[in-house]
């Protein structure tokens, strides 16, 4: 059922089980906004086996130029931390946001501090890098 909704959502493509592992999304997150637009970005959602007591973990696998993801695709994403978590929250919200901190990076929200520190300190040489970085890693958007 929920794996149905995000497929109905505007922000993803191409969501399904990996190797028919229903607790294993892949697909493409497709970003609003500049500077990561001119792309999209394949995703992995992983779910434990107590899900939704715990949250799933959401992994890029498209390299990207952001404050909040770090070089193994790993997110900071504060919505699916365990003191955070609430089991009633679906997996449309964690890619919801997800997608959120794609369009609007959040130099609060830190793996990788050299970026963040770029974002903040040079904005403009900030989304130079990050739309270099989305053309050649990025998957072609839809």
């Amino acid at each position: 059922q929920e794996l149905e909704e995000v497929r109905r959502w505007d922000g993803a493509r191409d969501v399904r089980p990996l190797d028919g592992n229903v607790r294993r999304w892949g697909g493409l997150l497709l970003p609003n906004n500049p500077p990561y637009n001119t792309g999209a970005f394949c995703f992995d959602l992983t779910f434990s086996s107590n899900h939704p007591l715990e949250p799933p973990c959401a992994t890029l696998r498209t390299p990207i130029y952001h404050p909040s993801v770090d070089l193994e695709g790993r997110v900071c994403q504060p919505l699916t931390t365990h003191q955070r978590w609430e089991h009633t929250t679906r997996a449309i919200q964690v890619l919801q946001d997800l997608l959120l901190q794609l369009d609007s990076p959040d130099p609060q929200r830190v793996m990788r501090p050299d970026v963040a520190r770029g974002l903040q300190e040079r904005p403009e040489e900030f989304r130079r890098r990050a739309e270099e970085h989305t053309r050649p890693g990025g998957v072609p958007a839809p």
